[in-house]
């Protein structure tokens, strides 16, 4: 029995296979998850992406490029040894762990977007090129510290809890700016 085509809500987001094998439902979870995120971006301008919540000094667009780099630093750099590219081989990570985060003040909002979707779209082609070379139990090319060397399995379900934490603090941030709610 094969999947229907997705049903995709009124958000943008494509709703996760009911009965897809483990690959599906992983890659499922994490596309809602990444169009979620989408969601509580689009449509907003530099002070938007700017707005803080509370103490915070977190950011939409800080959350966008920090994403971007996620996207990149676990699918091309730690799970097929590939470079990251720009703008992330020219930054000192020693000097500034945050980068990701504070430098995307000085981007256009269209560039942190782009930014973004390119690195999602990237991460998607190496996803599907690790499934095809070793399945979800697929071996990192990078290893830890310690010699472990996570699954690709293991990355698809740590992004799918990166996404959710950081949907839960663009919640917050966005319905600061506009009133613009919901899951």
């Amino acid at each position: 029995m094969t999947e229907p085509e997705a049903l995709i809500d009124d958000h943008g987001r494509p709703e996760p296979p009911v009965a897809g094998d483990e690959a599906a439902t992983l890659l499922g979870f994490l596309d809602y998850q990444r169009a979620t995120f989408a969601w509580k971006t689009a449509g907003l301008d530099a002070a938007g992406l700017n707005a803080t919540v509370g103490v915070s000094t977190m950011t939409l667009g800080g959350m966008l490029k920090h994403l971007s780099y996620v996207e990149t630093d676990w699918f091309a750099r730690f799970l097929l040894a590939r470079p990251a590219g720009e703008p992330w081989d020219s930054v000192d990570w020693k000097a500034d762990l945050d980068w990701d985060w504070h430098s995307a003040a000085d981007d256009e909002p269209d560039d942190l977007r782009s930014l973004w979707r390119g690195s999602v779209e990237t991460a998607r082609a190496l996803t599907a090129e690790a499934l095809a070379d070793g399945g979800l139990s697929r071996p990192a090319a990078t290893a830890w510290s310690d010699g472990r060397r996570p699954t690709l399995r293991w990355i698809l379900v740590h992004m799918i809890e990166e996404y959710a934490r950081h949907n839960g603090h663009a919640d917050l941030i966005r319905e600061s700016i506009d009133g613009e709610v919901g899951e």
